[in-house]
């Protein structure tokens, strides 16, 4: 089998690889941030952030921008270890503790709201909007419980060398909306 449809190889190479291009690009986030194109952006009044792990990208360079049309900004959070993400409000001076997988994540008295827009980290994306994850399922299984309730535009946030030309995708994957790169912003569909 090529480690193109062999998600756990595929899982290696693209972990490997994405360490090398965050020690290549330490400011990947901020150039990524120049490419995203607000006045493309479906409407919104709450978004989503993540907590940079290891080599992935740090959306931090999102935060003001996304939220210049006075939108609530937004941390996931794992209660539990096989459940959908939470989200909770967030501010950039607040502390922050470890949630159920050891994550910062806003504190339990903050309010749990639902984003209409999510930025997602990506081991590895498509331009027909396939995302690889860590290969827990947490943000397939989010991105489906927030999908069922109400429309959100998901946007995967990676390093331009992190794309593949297609993806094993299985019936639960979660497709993006659009993809976000240090070199450009790709709309899909």
């Amino acid at each position: 089998m090529s480690d193109l449809f062999d998600k756990p190889a595929l899982r290696t190479r693209l972990r490997a690889l994405r360490r090398t291009l965050a020690a290549e690009n330490p400011e990947a986030g901020a150039q990524a941030a120049m490419w995203l194109p607000l006045d493309r952006l479906p409407r919104y009044r709450v978004y989503a952030l993540y907590h940079p792990r290891g080599s992935e990208i740090d959306p931090a360079p999102l935060f003001r921008p996304l939220g210049m049309n006075g939108a609530a900004p937004t941390l996931p959070v794992a209660v539990d270890r096989d459940g959908p993400l939470q989200f909770r409000l967030w501010s950039d001076r607040m502390p922050l503790e470890p949630d159920a997988f050891g994550v910062p994540a806003p504190q339990p008295v903050m309010p749990a709201m639902t984003p209409e827009l999510v930025i997602a980290p990506v081991l590895g994306f498509d331009r027909r909007g396939g995302r690889l994850g860590q290969g827990g399922g947490h943000y397939d299984r989010t991105l489906a419980n927030l999908r069922a309730r109400a429309p959100v535009f998901v946007i995967g946030l990676a390093f331009s060398g992190q794309e593949v030309s297609e993806l094993p995708l299985e019936p639960h994957d979660q497709r993006l909306d659009a993809i976000l790169t240090e070199t450009e912003y790709i709309e899909v569909g």
